[in-house]
C-alpha cells in the first residue's frame, strides 16, 4: 500500500518549537538513534561518537535577507520572500498580498527600489518572476535593505542576535533564504577538536529555497514533486568521499541539505560527481542509500518532506520511536532546537 502524508504525522506540543538557540551553540541536546535504540546525549559529545577517517560534509550556504516589505501602485501592501536570485536584475520569489498583482504590475520595495513581477515562475502557481525597474543589483539590494528570513515558525522578527546565530560559521556562499540547520550546532571549537582527532570535513553548497516550507497538497506521497535547488559539489569534496571510501570511512552528512546534494550526485560505488546541477530528489522509504553512511539533522515538521526523508534513512519504525521519546522528554524542535545523529538502517542501503 502507497503511503500517505498523513503516515508522517505527529502531534507536537506547540511549546517545544524552539524560539531562540541554545545559549552556545554546541550547548544543544543530541539524540543518537541506532533502529530501536536511542541515547540521550550533548550535541558536546560529538567528537566521541565519531572514529578517525570520518568524513563530515557541510553545506557551505549562507542565508541572504530574503524578506522585503512594500506596495503595489494601488497602494496595496506586500511581502516579498525571494526564492532565488537569478541574476543580478532577475529573481524569483513568492508574494503576499491581499491580491496577486498581475504581470507587467510594478512594486515599491523597502520604500527604496522598485520591481516588476513579470509573471509566474515555470509551472509552479507559487512562484513569480521579478525583474528590477530601474537598474541595481538583486545582491547588493538584498543586503541593503532586505529582513533576515527567519521560519514561519519563529515568532518573533529577526533580531541583532540572529544575524550571527541563523548562520553557520563555515557560511561563505549567498544564496539561501533558510539556513542548513544542522550546522548551526558547531562552532570553530569543535570544528579544530574535530580535525585534531582525525576526522575530516569537506563542503559542498546546496542554495535552500523558501519551497522548504511549502507543506505537502497530496494525499500519496508518490504524487509529490520537489521544488528544484542549486548545489554544487567541488572537486576536493568528491576527491574526500572517494577517499573515504576506498579508507573504508563513514560519510557523515551535515543535515538534509547535503545528504540531498550528495545523494542527488551519487554514482553507484558511493562516490559523488564534480559540478553543479538543479535537484528535485524526493528521498521517502524504499530510497537506497549510495553516500551517505550517518546523518546529522534537526527534527522537522509533522507531515513534511524532511520527515519522510529522515524515515528513509534510519527506518520508518525507528523514526516513530524517536520522535515520541523526544516529545515525551521535551527536546526543543526545528531550526533552533536540538540534534539527532541517525544510523543508517540496515534495509536502506
Amino acid at each position: 500500500m502507497s503511503m500517505t502524508v498523513d503516515d508522517f504525522d505527529f502531534h507536537l506540543p506547540p511549546e517545544l518549537i524552539a524560539q531562540h538557540p541554545a545559549a552556545e551553540r554546541t550547548g544543544s541536546r543530541l539524540l543518537h538513534v541506532d533502529g530501536s535504540t536511542h541515547v540521550d546525549r550533548r550535541f558536546a559529545d560529538l567528537p566521541s561518537l565519531l572514529q578517525p577517517g570520518d568524513l563530515l560534509v557541510f553545506n557551505d550556504t549562507r542565508v541572504i535577507k530574503a524578506r522585503f516589505f512594500g506596495l503595489k501602485e494601488s497602494g496595496g501592501r506586500v511581502e516579498i520572500m525571494l526564492e532565488r536570485i537569478v541574476d543580478a536584475t532577475h529573481a524569483i520569489c513568492q508574494i503576499r498580498a491581499s491580491k496577486a498583482p498581475k504581470p507587467g504590475s510594478k512594486m515599491i520595495l523597502a520604500d527604496a527600489f522598485t520591481v516588476t513581477m513579470t509573471g509566474r515562475a515555470g509551472a509552479d502557481d507559487d512562484f513569480f518572476a521579478l525583474e528590477l525597474s530601474d537598474g541595481g543589483d538583486f545582491w547588493e539590494l538584498a543586503e541593503q535593505y532586505g529582513k533576515l528570513p527567519l521560519p514561519p515558525y519563529i515568532e518573533h522578527p529577526a533580531e541583532g542576535a540572529d544575524e550571527a546565530r541563523y548562520q553557520t560559521v563555515y557560511a561563505r556562499e549567498p544564496g539561501a533564504v533558510a539556513a542548513p540547520t544542522a550546522g548551526l550546532h558547531f562552532d570553530e571549537n569543535m570544528l579544530e577538536l574535530l580535525r585534531g582527532q582525525g576526522i575530516h570535513t569537506a563542503f559542498l553548497t546546496l542554495h535552500v529555497g523558501a519551497g522548504t516550507y511549502r507543506p505537502m497538497r497530496v494525499e500519496k506521497i508518490a504524487d509529490h514533486r520537489m521544488h528544484s535547488e542549486r548545489f554544487e559539489i567541488p572537486a576536493a569534496t568528491a576527491e574526500a568521499v572517494a577517499a573515504t571510501r576506498a579508507a573504508g570511512g563513514r560519510v557523515i552528512a551535515i543535515g538534509t541539505t547535503s545528504l540531498r546534494a550528495l545523494e542527488s550526485a551519487g554514482n553507484a560505488d558511493g562516490t559523488v560527481r564534480v559540478g553543479g546541477a538543479e535537484t528535485d530528489i524526493f528521498i521517502t522509504p524504499g530510497y537506497r542509500f549510495k553516500v551517505v553512511d550517518r546523518l546529522i539533522t534537526n527534527f522537522h515538521l509533522p507531515k513534511s518532506t524532511l520527515m519522510m526523508l529522515v524515515s528513509a534513512f534510519a527506518g520508518y519504525d525507528a523514526i516513530r520511536a524517536a520522535y515520541a521519546h523526544a516529545v515525551a522528554d521535551r527536546y526543543r524542535f526545528f531550526s533552533y532546537g536540538d540534534a539527532m545523529l541517525l544510523e543508517k538502517a540496515p534495509d536502506a542501503a
